[in-house]
């Protein structure tokens, strides 16, 4: 117990540091101030955003398009992996489309997306998909590819079909490779859907915030939203490793 508090409290040192560095730029000068807003303005306005529930409604709305677009892009994700792994035609066909795709920057279908489907909801949810598919749909691949021969040899003793031999020999082997590339997507998600939202200013959500707040110089409203996203994803990524803990655990228990 003794080791763990002093391990929380070496963890909370580089962050206080930062905040008494961070409040020494901006009692330098005025343009400092701008640009390092003092922690007690940014903590008054953490306060007025929470009180008002700018904070909440927009936080909602960034956290219900990473979450549809993390469902569409992981089930989509791993039917291709899996169809790809399994289907000597199906990796045949839409493997090399799928490598030459991926390795396009996301950003770079930002311009076709707004133009295609405008600026909309459905594009901010299709840029958040597409993050999510890649990963998935990857790591699917592997892990099914992956299985070791004596597993393999099994579902041919037992002479299980094609669907059996997916559910009970292929899936179950795969698993680790998918929970890894479901972590890769959960942190792709993220940054997706606050990256659409500042490129497609509709609607509300953490990066249209930011947006405004930027335009009305509300820097201390800038560094809530930032400082919000970051521990949002820092939950999230510790809540997916616990799972994935269990869940690993528990089934390897079985």
């Amino acid at each position: 117990m003794r080791s763990r508090l002093i391990s929380w409290a070496w963890g909370l040192l580089t962050p206080v540091l930062l905040a008494f560095l961070w409040e020494f730029f901006s009692r330098r000068s005025i343009a400092h101030a701008y640009a390092f807003v003092p922690v007690a303005d940014i903590w008054r306005s953490f306060w007025e955003l929470a009180g008002n529930g700018d904070l909440a409604l927009n936080l909602w709305a960034t956290l219900r398009s990473a979450l549809l677009g993390l469902s569409i892009g992981t089930l989509l994700g791993i039917s291709v992996g899996a169809s790809m792994g399994i289907i000597k035609t199906a990796d045949v066909l839409i493997g090399p489309i799928y490598h030459m795709v991926r390795q396009v920057p996301l950003l770079g279908w930002i311009p076709l997306i707004g133009l295609w489907f405008g600026t909309g909801v459905f594009s901010k949810n299709l840029i958040v998909a597409m993050a999510v598919f890649y990963p998935m749909a990857l790591h699917t691949y592997e892990g099914i590819r992956n299985v070791e021969k004596p597993y393999l040899e099994v579902g041919e003793i037992f002479r299980f079909g094609r669907w059996q031999r997916f559910v009970h020999v292929l899936l179950p082997n795969a698993w680790p490779y998918i929970f890894t590339g479901f972590s890769n997507a959960l942190a792709f998600a993220w940054v997706a859907t606050v990256g659409s939202e500042l490129l497609f200013a509709t609607g509300p959500g953490l990066g249209a915030l930011m947006l405004i707040a930027q335009s009305a110089s509300r820097m201390d409203v800038v560094i809530v939203c930032i400082v919000t996203i970051g521990i949002i994803g820092c939950l999230m990524n510790f809540g997916i490793g616990k799972i994935r803990k269990w869940f690993l655990g528990w089934h390897c228990a079985h």
